[in-house]
C-alpha cells in the first residue's frame, strides 16, 4: 500500500517514513508514531474510486490522550474532522481516484508529546478461495479454513487492542509513580522544615533571658 507521511514531528517524524516503507513491504498499515507538542503529521494514500477504506486511531500516551484528526479527499474536501479525540474509527468509500490525506495534529498542546497509533485499511481482503471458475461449493475443509482465517483475524485485532491498552496503562502507571515520588519528596522537605522550625521555637521558650535592672537614684 503506497502510504507515506509528511510533517514536523521531530526525531520520530524522521523515522516515520522508514517505518512506513517497512510497513508497506510487509503489506501492513498499522503504524505507531510520536507526535510532539505544537506539531502536525500528515499521511497520504493513493486510492482508486469505489474502494472502501477504514481509518482507526488511538492516542496511547501523552497529556489527556487526545489529538485532532482530519481526513481530506483529492479535491481538499473534508471527509472527517474531529477535535481532541482519544480514539475513533471512520469508514468511507473513495468517490474518485487520487491522493487522500489524513493528518493528526497536536498543535493545541504546548508541552505534551503524544504517541499515536493508527490503522488505515484500503479495500477488503481477497477471499481465500476465489469463486471465479468454480462450479462447486466450498468443501467442508475449505469452509473450515475460511472460518479459521476469520477467527485468526479477530484474534489479531484483539491482540492489537490489548497491546494498546497495556501500553496506555503502563504509561499512566509510570506517570502516577512519578507524581507520587515528587509528592513524597515534597512532603519530606516540608516535614524537615517544620521539624527544624519547631526545634527553634521550643528552644526560644526555654532559653534563659537575662534582664538588666537599672536603679534610678535620687
Amino acid at each position: 500500500m503506497p502510504l507515506w507521511g509528511r510533517g514536523a514531528a521531530g526525531p520520530w517524524g524522521r523515522l516515520a517514513l522508514p517505518l512506513l516503507l517497512a510497513a508497506c513491504a510487509a503489506r501492513a498499515s498499522e503504524i505507531t508514531f510520536e507526535l510532539p507538542d505544537n506539531a502536525k503529521q500528515c499521511f497520504y494514500e493513493e486510492i482508486a474510486q469505489g474502494t472502501k477504506c477504514t481509518l482507526e486511531f488511538q492516542v496511547i500516551t501523552g497529556g489527556h490522550y487526545d489529538v485532532d484528526c482530519r481526513l481530506e479527499d483529492p479535491d481538499g474536501i473534508v471527509l472527517y474532522k474531529e477535535m481532541k479525540k482519544q480514539y475513533d474509527s471512520f469508514t468511507f468509500t473513495a468517490s474518485r481516484n487520487g491522493t487522500y490525506k489524513f493528518c493528526f495534529s497536536n498543535e493545541f498542546s504546548t508541552f505534551t508529546h503524544k504517541t499515536v497509533y493508527f490503522d488505515f485499511q484500503v479495500g477488503e481482503d481477497p477471499p481465500l478461495f476465489p469463486s471465479e471458475n468454480r462450479v462447486t461449493a466450498l468443501t467442508q475443509m475449505e469452509s473450515a479454513c475460511v472460518s479459521i482465517h476469520e477467527a485468526l483475524k479477530s484474534v489479531i485485532d484483539y491482540q492489537t487492542h490489548f497491546r494498546l491498552r497495556e501500553a496506555q496503562g503502563r504509561s499512566r502507571a509510570e506517570d502516577l509513580n512519578t507524581r507520587v515520588a515528587y509528592w513524597s519528596i515534597g512532603e519530606a522537605i516540608i516535614l524537615l522544615v517544620v521539624s527544624i522550625g519547631q526545634v527553634f521555637l521550643l528552644k526560644s521558650f526555654f532559653s534563659d533571658k537575662r534582664t538588666t535592672t537599672t536603679r534610678v537614684g535620687s
